[in-house]
Parts: structure tokens; sequence; C-alpha cells
């Protein structure tokens, strides 16, 4: 026992600890990926890199518990161009795991737990040109360099909350960036020159929050070494407060910056003076602002003493003033408004620039004012009523205020005679009157995100660009001569416009509206059209519909739908709806319903026509016809039985009924009526042999019930009958008394009731079996069978054949004997 023990215990770890590695190993599989072999994986709840096929280009995993890639995770994906790995937990990298990646141009790591970089992870990506290593816990790049067989990297960002330190070298082998994101918010140390190899350098974004406030040396340094004049400078996560916190700007300032970007920064109204000095006479062409929370009361005294008059663009989105009611005003910054070109200032509660501001921007081409508090009245005040103060504005955007009078926008930059954009967009425009006035420069007008219902003649017939999408239109038909591009996405129309109406217009956007169809017809009136986006409509699949669209997906011809296939999809029939249009086969049923209809018809008719002839030749309907008669002709009988309630033999009251022909009559009348129904004398001793009885015989033309249906006076005589006399001749067989009428006592006496010894066939000549029509079967069939009686044609045999009859007919009487 204590020997099997010690074999069985280990056994069960081996097996257990077999079947627990190979669930832990076990890869999940993703198979979410479209046409374009666009992977993806994201929010799968996947805690290994899962299976997907080697086609793969683009593979996101990103928002998973991916803690690990092993080494063969990614083994044999060589077309791979795009790997996201970012939001995961991911801790451990293999070293090779990205070894088989040699196409990889874009790979992001970011927000994940990596405490170290490894260098041998990017040793094969020698394609890789984008390097996301974002907010990771790592403190620094290594004792390697990281990225020295990065040759063709173009976009570099790294660091997060844990990074202390850069060293030179760190950055060794890239010498050339189009963008770098360096987030070192609690930097400690960093050798000067670390970042001074890299050059050009397009734009820089740093994230330095601490050094700015507590190491201006450090801040200064990394500055320094990334500022060139084409480098577009972003500065995040700042709070400049005070002197001393501008003072590593001095950096980018000597060595002529031209662009500087501050994002998510709180800033007072005295730092903005001192950035202002500290930019004196720097030839600073665009300062952006974005996300700013400013403080102070507006004293901007010593900002009148700087030289910017190189500036050419300020930007600025997202203020927020937090002591509004204090700030005296901004007029002492007016100096500032006769340089710029353009000026954006978005989202920042704007209700009104004064005329008097609209004055000082005597360069100004290009006015943003979108997202802002604007209302009728103020945006007449900031046009200075229509005036056209602004000479040289070529591109006014109004959109998202709150705006709702059509023609007082027309007025106010009707003699802007340079305006060849205006958007107004977003605001609450519902009708528009028949007439305006525009500038004859107007090229492009948005109305789109309003509440329009109609247009009018109102719309100025210049316009190359004209956006209507997301309003109510249920329809557009304006002559625009000069259209080039049109959008209509998002409205209620029911069919493509007029082409005829947009001889130039060369792309069309009309997504989302209420459109069942268009066909080929609809495209031929437009005569420039080459792009056409239409898609997610209420489709009608018919066949017409179906087999064009298809078609224009195939060979787009001179018109091509630049929008995804897929978002072409039926509406109806119910049987389709949500089936994409690219993938629907309709049947010929469904397709040539009128041609199928008349061929079926066509077909069940010559179909019938061939079956009625068959039938015919069958001799089928005549038995349908008899069958019929027979059932109808036995529930009469039966009914009659039941009225009369008498048995069998009281029914009985004749020797034989007599079925023969109209041409045979006078035979029956003359030889077989006399010679059985007359009594006949004795010939041998009357005393000993009695002279036989006389035969009652039953003949339709003497015992048939006037008044009464043929068959039922057929079917009484013969239940009346002891036999049955079938009188054969060639008039009998093709005698039309016995096709219609007589044939019907036959197929009843033949049903199987009715025995052989009831039957008395009588040829009146030579006839065979043959003879006799096919229909007659069971007659046919009892020729063969049965003994019948010849007519003689021999006078001396007459009085045999009588006799002979005779016995036949009274096979019973003797029998009772």
């Amino acid at each position: 026992m204590g020997l099997w023990t010690i074999f069985y215990v280990p056994l069960l770890f081996l097996l257990y600890w077999g079947q627990r590695s190979g669930t832990d190993n076990e890869r999940p599989s993703c198979g979410r990926c479209d046409l374009q072999f666009f992977c993806n994986c994201s929010h799968g709840g996947f805690i290994h890199v899962p299976v997907v096929t080697d086609r793969a280009l683009s593979l996101d995993l990103s928002f998973n518990n991916i803690t690990e890639v092993a080494g063969d995770d990614l083994t044999g994906h060589v077309q791979l161009r795009a790997l996201s790995l970012h939001g995961n937990s991911l801790a451990v990298i293999h070293p090779s795991a990205f070894d088989s990646l040699w196409s990889l141009e874009n790979l992001d790591l970011s927000d994940n737990n990596l405490t170290a970089l490894n260098h041998e992870w990017f040793n094969k990506l020698v394609a890789l040109q984008q390097l996301n290593l974002l907010n990771n816990p790592y403190s620094c790049l290594g004792s390697l360099p990281m990225f020295q067989s990065l040759v063709r990297l173009r976009r570099l960002a790294f660091g997060g909350p844990a990074l202390q330190e850069i060293k030179r070298g760190d950055l060794s082998g890239v010498t050339e960036l189009e963008e770098l994101t360096l987030r070192a918010n609690y930097l400690e140390r960093y050798e000067s020159g670390a970042l001074a190899d890299i050059w050009p350098l397009g734009r820089v974004t740093l994230s330095l929050h601490h050094p700015f406030l507590t190491n201006t040396a450090l801040a200064s340094a990394v500055l320094a070494d990334v500022s060139y004049p084409d480098t577009s400078m972003v500065l995040e996560d700042l709070h400049l407060m005070g002197n001393e916190t501008m003072k590593p700007l001095t950096a980018p300032a000597k060595k002529r910056i031209r662009t500087v970007t501050l994002r998510n920064v709180s800033i007072s109204d005295n730092t903005i003076v001192d950035l202002l000095v500290v930019m004196d006479g720097v030839p600073l062409t665009s300062i952006s602002a974005e996300d700013v929370t400013l403080t102070g009361e507006g004293r901007w005294e010593k900002a009148n003493r700087t030289d910017h008059r190189g500036l050419d663009e300020a930007f600025i989105r997202n203020v927020v003033v937090l002591d509004v009611y204090k700030f005296v005003s901004f007029f002492q910054l007016s100096f500032l408004l006769r340089y710029p070109r353009k000026v954006s200032v978005i989202n920042t509660q704007v209700f009104v620039m004064p005329c008097f501001t609209s004055t000082l921007l005597v360069n100004l081409q290009y006015l943003d004012l979108s997202d802002n508090l604007l209302t009728d009245l103020t945006i007449a005040e900031s046009l200075c009523y229509g005036a056209g103060i602004l000479k040289g504005l070529r591109v006014l955007n109004v959109s998202g205020n709150s705006l709702k009078s059509f023609s007082t926008m027309s007025r106010m930059v009707t003699k802007l005679s340079k305006l060849t954009h205006l958007d107004i967009g977003r605001n609450g425009y519902s009708s528009m009157p028949q007439n305006c006035s525009w500038p004859h420069t107007l090229r492009y007008l948005n109305i789109s995100g309003a509440k329009l219902t109609a247009i009018t003649s109102c719309l100025p017939t210049t316009l190359e660009v004209l956006d209507l999408s997301n309003n109510d239109l249920k329809s557009f038909s304006l002559d625009l001569p000069v259209l080039r591009e049109l959008y209509l996405s998002g409205n209620k129309i029911l069919s493509l416009p007029n082409g005829q109406l947009f001889p130039n217009l060369q792309t069309l956007i009309i997504q989302s509206n209420t459109m069942n169809m268009f066909g080929h017809s609809d495209l031929q009136s437009y005569s420039r059209l080459q792009n056409l986006q239409a898609g997610q409509n209420k489709f009608v699949c018919s066949c017409d519909f179906v087999n064009f669209l298809q078609s224009v997906f195939k060979d787009a011809g001179e018109v091509r739908i630049t929008d995804k296939k897929e978002s072409y999809v039926c509406d109806s029939p119910l049987y389709l709806q949500g089936e994409p249009v690219g993938r629907v086969h309709l049947s010929v049923v469904e397709c040539h319903r009128v041609l199928f209809v008349s061929v079926s018809c066509g077909v069940a008719l010559c179909v019938a026509l061939l079956v009625s002839i068959l039938l015919w030749r069958l001799h089928v309907f005549w038995y349908l016809k008899m069958t019929w008669a027979w059932v109808k002709a036995k529930r009469s009988s039966r009914r009659r039985r039941k009225r009369d309630r008498m048995d069998t033999e009281a029914l009985l009251s004749f020797d034989a009924f007599v079925s023969y022909s109209e041409r045979d009559a006078s035979w029956v009348e003359n030889y077989l009526v006399p010679e059985l129904e007359e009594p006949r004398e004795n010939i041998g001793d009357s005393l000993s042999t009695p002279s036989p009885r006389p035969l009652t015989l039953c003949l339709h033309k003497r015992d048939f019930l006037p008044g009464n249906w043929i068959i039922d006076n057929i079917i009484s005589a013969m239940e009346r009958s002891r036999r049955t006399i079938f009188v054969l001749s060639e008039n009998f067989v093709q005698s039309d008394w016995c096709r219609y009428e007589l044939d019907f006592s036959h197929f009843w006496f033949f049903d199987g009731n009715a025995s052989r010894e009831t039957v008395i066939l009588i040829l009146l000549e030579p006839l065979s079996k043959d003879d006799i029509p096919k229909r007659f079967c069971k007659l046919r069939k009892l020729m063969s069978s049965t003994t019948y009686l010849e007519w003689p044609q021999e006078e001396e045999r007459v009085g045999e054949f009588w006799e002979s009859l005779r016995r036949a007919l009274r096979v019973e009487e003797e029998d009772d004997e």
C-alpha cells in the first residue's frame, strides 16, 4: 500500500499540473476583423493575447486585462502594420515578443505597468515609425540605447509619472522626428544635450509641471535642447504664476521660436504680460491657448511696450476667466489686434465683440467665433451693423451660437467684399426669406445642424460648396449652376435631387435620409458627378436597385461610391432587413415576376393540355363520369330500399334485364322478346311434363318509369332482375346510348358485387374482345373467362340457341327443384 501511494501521489500532481498549465496557456480567439483585416479586439476582457488571423494588418487590443506578451503570442504576424496594447495591465514582455513583426509601423504600449524598458523589444522593428510608451511606471529609459535600431522612427512618445531621469545617449539613434512627446512632470535629473541630437524636429509636446515650479534650470535645459525656429512647441500641464515661472521660456525665445501652444494651463494676467515681455521682438507668428484658466483683474500696462508685429495667428479655445467681474478689460492689449490675419476665439463664452475691436483688426482675414454666446443683436454689433469694416475678411465662422434670423446675417455680411467662406451652422435658423443679399465672392456656405424645413432662392447662386446636413429638409430643388459639392446628410429627403439643377456638381453627400432607392437614370442627370455617398438610408431592395448598386460597387464608372459598402443596408422587404445590399442575392422569381408568372402559366397550360389529352386517351374522364353516376345511383337505390322496406326476393320481378343497342332493337323485339316472353306449347306429354313458364324481360323502352333519372331506372331494373343479358354487336360498342347511358350500368354491374352467373352474353355477329373498347375492361375480361352465346347463322341451329338461352335463364329454378 505504501509503495502504491509513493507512485500515485506524484502521478496525480503531474496530471493536475498538466491540466492547469493547459488551462492557463489556452489562448482565446478574436474574430472581430473587417474586410480590410482591421481586427478590433478592444474592450474584450482578454487576459492573454488572443489568436487572430495571420492576415491581420491592424490589431487593437486596447482596454483589456492582458498582463504578459509571451514570445510566441505574435508569431506569424509578418503583415501586421499597427499594434495597440494601450490601457492594459501589461507588466511583462518577452524579449523576442515582437521579433516577427517586420512590417510593424505603429506600436502603442501606453498606460500599462511596464516598470522597465528593454531594448531587445525593438531590435527587429526596422519599419517602426510610431512608438508610444507614455504613462508607464519606469523611472528611466534603461542602461543601453533603447531606440538604436529604429532608423525610421518619426513619432516618439515616452515618459510618465515615474520618469525621473534622462541621460545623454538615451535617445541615441533617434536623429530625425516629426513629433516628440515627453511627459516628465516629476523629472529630477536631466543631462544637458540629451535631446539635442534630434533635428529636424517638427513638433514637440512637453509636460514639465514640477520643473517649471521648482527647478527652472532643468526646465530651461530641456527647452533649449528642443527649441528650433521651425519647431512647434506645445507646453502642457503648467501652473504659470509669477515672473519666476517664465524663465524657462527665455531659452526658446533666444532660439527665435515661431509657434507656441499653452494647453491645460493656469495663468495669471501678470504672467501673460511677462510672457509677452519674454517674447518681445521674437518673430512669433502663432500663439495658442487651450483649456486655460485665467486669473487676475486684467492689468496689462507693461505689455504696451512689447513688439509682436510678426504675430500672424492667435488661437484661443476653452478659456475660463475665474474673476470675470473683476476684469477691467482687454483694451490695453488692443495693440496686438493690428497684426494677426487669423483669430480664433472658440468656446470662451464671448457674447459680443465690440465694433471698436473690429475696427482694430485691420489685417484680419480669418475670424472664428464658434461655440460662444452670440445673438442676432450682438453679431450686428460685432460686424459693425453691416458697414463692411472687416474689409479683408475671407473666412467667418460663427457656428454654434444663438443666431436665429437668416436675413440679419445676410445683411451683416453683404458688404464684406472679400468673404468667400461663411459658416453659420449649429444655430437656430428655422426658415429663410425668399430673397437675400450676399457678397458676390461667397463660395462656401455651411448651414448644417439648424432647423430648416425648406430652402428658398435666398441662397446665393455663386456657391461652390453648400452644407445643409442635419436639418429637416424633405426635398432640395434650387438652381445652383456653379455648385461643386453638396452635403445633405441627416435630413428627410426621399430621393436624389434633380442633377440638371447642378451642372457642375462633383460631390454629393446624402447619407442618413429616408431615400428608398436610386438608379442609373437618377445619376445620369448629373453631368459631372464623381463622388457619391448615400449610405444609411432606408433602401427598398428591389431587383433593379440591388442589381444597379452591385454593378456600381464592382465597376464604378464615372460615379464612385466613396462611403463604405456596409452602410448600404436593406430596410425592406422584411426578410432582407439589415442585410447589406452588396451581399443580397435575389431569385429569378423575385426579379422577373411577370415573366415568371407568364411562363409558369404557359407551362401549366401546356401541361394541363397534355394531361387532359392523356386522360382522354386513357378514358379517365369516362371512368370518373361513370363513377360519379354510379355513386349517385347507389345512394338513390339505398334511399329507395329504405323507403320500400322490402327484402331482396320481394324486389325481384324480372328474369332478365336486356342491355342492347338501339340499332339491334328489331332483333330484340322480333326474336328475343317473343321467344322468351310468349307461352310455348308443350311438344311432349302434357300430363307428365308441364309447359315451361314464360320469362319476363326488362326493356328500357317498355319498363323504365317516365320522369325518373335514367341511371335510377337502370339500377332499379338491374336490382329487380335475376340476370342481365348483353346483346353485343358492333352497334353496341359504338352506340352513343351505350357510351353515355348503359355503360354506367355495366360499371355498376362489374363493381364486384355481382357474380359471373348473372351475366349472359349474346353475340349477334362475330366479335372478339379486341373489338370492345379498352374502357370496358371488365367486359373484355368477362369475354375471356365466360362462355357466351352466338346467334347462329344457320337456320337449323336457332332452336338450339334458344334452348341454351332458356336453360341459362332458368338455372336457379332447376337448382330449387
